[in-house]
């Protein structure tokens, strides 16, 4: 550590932290502190302001920020003067990005990263903003300094009042009136997003767009169980035109954050590991609902993405790659009409026709970013050539740019490891097993389980929310568990290894003990075991990511079924309940609760295969697709309650169920499918268990 700290003239607190993002600013002039209980005991006894500046390791404008001010000596020595200056990295700290995001967004009404939040010595925020040019930058710390100097008190009231506007947002969802959930509620929904639908790029309208992949998974089971033609083709038709788009790497696979423009062609470059595992998912699930192949190319081609640029050999899938490559956004990416045909030689002409090698989407310096408005099937017809000529062809010539872009200065990489994300990785892996049929992915699947559970699980039971360098750090987040325990059951419903199940159903409740606040009736982001912020919250828009607290409640529905628990039903129905009228007001904040709404108010079917021949027709039954069914089974006796007294020698029996009601047993899947429409009118019987 000194040798390195004598390479560089400033080395600060943050090189003792693991993360990526802190470890870029270990070096700066400004005293950086990481958040914690030792500075702010430091900012409370020398009665200093805090300056806490959020980003994260991919943020292109973290970094002009970071050249602009924080590496400047002038700047430096403004803010080490007149305040602790804490650097967080809002992937590590999503807990403290959600409460001083929302100071900021309460301020200036909007927000983004960098974000820079002045608050007094105990925490409370008092003003903040995003990016600011280095002059701004200066003007405003002078003056927030002489503000604390000589009218310390109209500080501390705004702080107070802002506090008191972040602790009350979101208070408005917690609806006293619980009223019931209906199929009205869904319809509302999707003709409110519906009427902001870009009939021509898919999407939403407008620009920058964001895949927001979570909004077109309710959209496609929405339109799949009303059979309603136009949602689907509007899901369609953005899928097409994401991964037709730059947003999407044609050369070497995976999405890009989001798109600049309206027609998904210029990528903001950073690409995220939690964007493409949750576009992995929606584009199997969506080639198992449409039988469109393109669909299943574009998840295989983002699962080979994320194991070759994402994935650590040990185990566990790192967070990020950087927009960034040697200090230029997007030239990692971007192509020349000469670099192309020097890589291609002659065989360039058909490559630049297929992906729009012209004026239609040069980037910065003539660069091209790579886009088609076809699939090389529809390619290949409308030039009037052999289809699996073209497919060898274009094949061919993305593996040589392939292998001359690795040649360039690459992206930074974030290899932290965290809990949720890599969650959301193991269900993408479980999602592609089941809609695309390939049980390697399963596998997979378990063994980066297998390392979370190991790595980030502690002795209490509890998780730690990041992983580096064979060091768990931070106690883990409401996301931890609930994204944790969905992927585990993704693995069970796969497997039928009830040891999975076991470690899902134990993360639930450890959740249910350290997070669950009563009198709200939803989760608290942070456990009850950790130090208290100036405010606790609890999250319930599902943004980019799902909100801890849908999918906590989904995490609930389900364990509830499979072990047949109404705490866990009705904690799951009264967390919905509770966020009724506005999922029907803002429903792209809430689409997640949306799919929760669609189990509620639509059939919804738990299919349980019990005998030596379980896998065998699990295998035969996943190949149908039917979101609207929770699987179990066993190949022997089992004590789980969905499955207890099923089990008899020599025969496989199908229970398809609902409710607390169960259909006659079936033997053979064609039949159990048949059962599961619930168009059809069979005969049911009571549970045995009930």
């Amino acid at each position: 550590m000194i040798d390195q700290q004598k390479k560089h003239r400033h080395t600060n607190k943050l090189i003792h932290e693991t993360s990526p993002y802190l470890l870029q600013h270990a070096h700066n002039p400004v005293d950086w502190h990481a958040w914690n209980s030792e500075t702010l005991a430091k900012a409370r006894s020398l009665d200093k302001m805090l300056l806490i500046s959020i980003g994260y390791s991919a943020c292109h404008w973290c970094h002009v920020m970071e050249r602009e001010s924080f590496e400047d000596e002038d700047v430096a020595r403004v803010m080490n003067e007149h305040f602790i200056c804490i650097k967080v990295d809002r992937e590590e700290r999503p807990d403290l990005d959600q409460v001083y995001m929302n100071a900021v967004q309460l301020i200036s009404g909007g927000g983004g990263w960098p974000l820079n939040c002045f608050a007094l010595p105990d925490g409370r925020p008092f003003f903040g903003g995003t990016y600011f040019k280095k002059y701004h930058w200066l003007q405003l710390l002078e003056n927030i300094a002489a503000l604390y100097e000589a009218r310390r008190e109209e500080l501390d009231k705004q702080a107070s009042d802002l506090t008191e506007g972040v602790r009350r947002n979101g208070l408005t969802l917690i609806q006293e009136e619980k009223a019931e959930i209906t199929a009205e509620d869904t319809d509302t929904m999707v003709r409110i997003m519906e009427g902001n639908f870009d009939l021509n790029e898919g999407g939403s309208a407008g620009a920058p767009k964001f895949p927001m992949p979570n909004n077109y998974l309710f959209l496609l089971r929405y339109a799949h169980s009303t059979n309603n033609r136009n949602i689907m083709d509007h899901v369609v038709l953005t899928l097409r035109k994401m991964a037709f788009g730059g947003i999407y790497d044609q050369v070497g696979g995976g999405f890009a954050r989001y798109s600049t423009d309206s027609q998904w062609k210029i990528p903001h470059f950073e690409k995220m590991l939690y964007d493409n595992a949750q576009l992995i998912s929606l584009y199997a699930e969506a080639f198992a609902a449409t039988k469109e192949t393109f669909f299943k190319e574009i998840a295989k081609q983002s699962i080979n993405f994320v194991q070759q640029e994402l994935t650590r050999s040990g185990g566990g899938f790192y967070s990020a790659l950087d927009a960034d490559a040697g200090g230029e956004e997007g030239r990692y990416y971007g192509w020349t009409g000469e670099e192309i045909n020097r890589h291609l030689e002659n065989k360039s002409d058909i490559f630049k026709k297929y992906y729009h090698v012209d004026n239609s989407a040069l980037w910065e310096n003539d660069m091209n970013i790579l886009h088609r408005t076809q699939t090389e099937e529809e390619f290949a017809q409308a030039l009037g050539i052999g289809k699996s000529a073209v497919k060898k062809l274009l094949e061919s010539s993305r593996r040589k740019l392939l292998k001359a872009r690795k040649r360039r200065f690459p992206p930074g990489l974030d290899d932290k490891i965290l809990t949720s994300w890599n969650a959301l990785m193991i269900k993408a892996l479980t999602d592609a097993a089941r809609f695309l049929n390939n049980n390697e992915y399963l596998v997979t699947a378990r063994c980066h389980a297998e390392f979370l559970l190991k790595n980030l699980k502690n002795n209490d039971g509890g998780l730690f929310h990041s992983w580096k360098n064979g060091r768990a750090t931070i106690n883990g987040f409401l996301e931890d568990y609930a994204l944790l325990a969905d992927a585990l059951i993704g693995i069970y419903q796969l497997s039928l290894d009830e040891r999975w199940l076991i470690e899902a159903k134990e993360l639930a409740d450890y959740a249910l003990e350290h997070f669950y606040d009563k009198q709200r009736e939803l989760f608290l982001f942070t456990s009850d075991t950790d130090p208290e912020l100036v405010v606790r919250k609890a999250e319930v828009h599902d943004n980019v990511i799902p909100s801890s607290n849908s999918m906590m409640a989904h995490v609930l529905f389900k364990l509830g079924q499979l072990f047949d628990t109404s705490n866990y039903l009705e904690t799951s129905l009264q967390m919905l309940k509770r966020i009724k009228s506005d999922m029907t007001v803002y429903p792209a904040s809430f689409s997640n609760w949306g799919l929760l709404a669609l189990i509620n108010h639509k059939p919804f079917y738990t299919v349980a295969i019990v005998g030596n021949d379980a896998q065998q027709k699990l295998q035969e039954l996943i190949v149908h697709y039917s979101p609207a069914i929770l699987l179990a089974g066993s190949t022997k006796e089992s004590p789980l309650p969905i499955l207890q007294d099923r089990f008899i020698k020599d025969k496989t029996m199908i229970y398809v169920c609902t409710g607390k009601t169960c259909k006659l047993p079936v033997t053979e899947v064609g039949d159990a499918i048949n059962l599961v429409n619930p168009n059809l009118d069979k005969p049911e019987i009571p549970n045995p268990k009930h």
